[in-house]
């Protein structure tokens, strides 16, 4: 399908549903992520010590705002879902980007990243990571991906942020 875009607000009284057989990714390997195949999806983590890295954020202002093949990618999001627990996996920027936000524990721990974290690590235990986890990661602004998740962990909770 071709992208297109609109002119102006829009508004559907049904609402828009992303389903099907697309909508859905599962991630069984390192992978880098991109807006045109996995924002947007729900991305099955069926790696237990797989490496996701997300693709860099762009603010560029294109010239054409309503041109679909802008590169701009604020807005975009990204939700995980550990379908195989996991023993290391990592969420992971480029680097130049950093995680913002708070990772709520299923025990209601919460953790704050810090402004020099790029890195969330999931360990199945006391990072989180069991089966049943999800973390939602959504570019806001240069260099910012927000986080919100719900890790299921055991022992003594711990953050699961960090820098590389």
């Amino acid at each position: 399908m071709a992208k297109s875009t609109f002119s102006g607000p829009v508004k559907s009284l049904s609402g828009f549903i992303s389903a099907g057989n697309t909508a859905v990714v599962s991630l069984t390997a390192d992978t880098t992520l991109s807006v045109d195949s996995h924002a947007g999806k729900i991305l099955l983590c069926n790696d237990a010590d797989g490496k996701f890295t997300l693709p860099s954020i762009v603010t560029t202002v294109p010239s054409d705002p309503t041109d679909p093949n802008q590169l701009n990618n604020l807005g975009a999001s990204f939700t995980f879902v550990v379908v195989t627990a996991a023993t290391d996996l990592d969420i992971k920027t480029d680097g130049t980007d950093k995680f913002v936000g708070i990772d709520d524990a299923a025990t209601g721990k919460t953790f704050v990243s810090g402004a020099t974290n790029d890195v969330m690590t999931l360990n199945g235990t006391t990072s989180g990571g069991v089966a049943g986890s999800i973390v939602k990661v959504t570019a806001i602004a240069s260099a910012k991906y927000h986080v919100e998740a719900f890790l299921i962990g055991s022992g003594t909770l711990v953050t699961p942020f960090a820098d590389a």
